[in-house]
């Protein structure tokens, strides 16, 4: 599991200083990206080496709202792991007070530089669990 914390400020959030709906999907993937970095994999090498990550889907449950001026922890974990695709789990609470904002999987799916499906590469596999 990875844990980054983001702070909420003014520019991510709608006219009622609540976090647009769309944002979250923001900090999911700066939780990947962290997560995959902390096993030591930089996405930006990944790519520079033939191996890419699409998003195929996203499911995201609200359950409260991030407002204005607070700080959410992000917990990223890999809750599925296929020849070709990453199932990400994300958990999302307000920092101060552990409150659940949301829950979201993310499935990426590993593909060339062409967008053809390849296989995840193994060191990845092995280090990614």
């Amino acid at each position: 599991m990875n844990t980054i914390e983001v702070k909420i400020y003014y520019e991510d959030t709608d006219c009622g200083n609540v976090v647009y709906y769309a944002n979250y999907l923001k900090y999911m993937e700066r939780g990947r990206t962290e997560f995959l970095a902390d096993h030591g994999f930089i996405v930006s090498e990944l790519a520079a080496q033939g191996t890419v990550f699409v998003v195929a889907r996203v499911e995201i449950d609200y359950r409260s709202s991030a407002r204005l001026g607070e700080t959410i922890v992000v917990k990223t974990s890999i809750s599925e792991m296929t020849r070709t695709s990453i199932l990400f789990t994300t958990i999302m609470t307000d920092k101060a007070t552990e409150r659940l904002i949301a829950e979201a999987t993310a499935r990426l799916v590993c593909v060339d530089p062409s967008g053809k499906i390849k296989r995840i590469p193994a060191e990845l596999q092995d280090r990614g669990r």
